[in-house]
């Protein structure tokens, strides 16, 4: 059962890779972890090296930097809120539990874009509520679903998305 994961595994590392190259200086850190936490696969945002460690397989190579943003990812058809960028990517997977956890930066307060993802969660079927400047509730699969978001300057907000279970 772990084989899949593992192929599966590789292939998402590279399919994010190639799809979302960009030679800017900013690029998004992703990384893929299985069997008790371990990292399978990952990429430096910073630096742009790629990692893969599979059973029968380790390996690094120098790749352009990724930048993902709204076009690159969703949640059931919505996106981050318009021109945020992300962060970090990590993907937790094994036979017991699993989760996403997204990191990113976004050019509005935190209670515009709390407001934004509110109502465009609730039309695809998550059930949240606000918590301050956070959404807190389940995905459309009742897996939980929180949302965190931070002042970062003037008009500017960091958010967290963390979905589990």
């Amino acid at each position: 059962m772990i084989r899949p994961l593992l192929l599966t595994t590789v292939g998402l590392v590279g399919a994010l890779a190639m799809s979302a190259c960009d030679r800017s200086n900013e690029g998004a850190s992703v990384s893929i972890n299985a069997d008790g936490g371990n990292v399978l696969g990952a990429i430096n945002g910073e630096t742009g090296e790629m990692k893969i460690d599979v059973p029968g397989f380790q390996g690094s190579v120098k790749l352009p930097k990724i930048k993902i943003d709204t076009s690159n990812f969703d949640l059931n058809g919505v996106r981050l809120y318009p021109g945020s960028t992300i962060k970090t990517l990590n993907i937790v997977g094994n036979d017991k539990s699993g989760g996403l956890r997204v990191a990113f930066a976004s050019p509005a307060t935190p209670l515009v874009v709390r407001d934004w993802f509110a109502q465009r969660l609730g039309k695809v079927g998550y059930q949240v509520h606000p918590e301050g400047a956070n959404l807190i509730g389940t995905t459309d699969e009742n897996k939980p679903f929180r949302l965190e978001l931070a002042p970062d300057g003037k008009d500017q907000a960091t958010g967290t998305i963390v979905i589990s279970g």
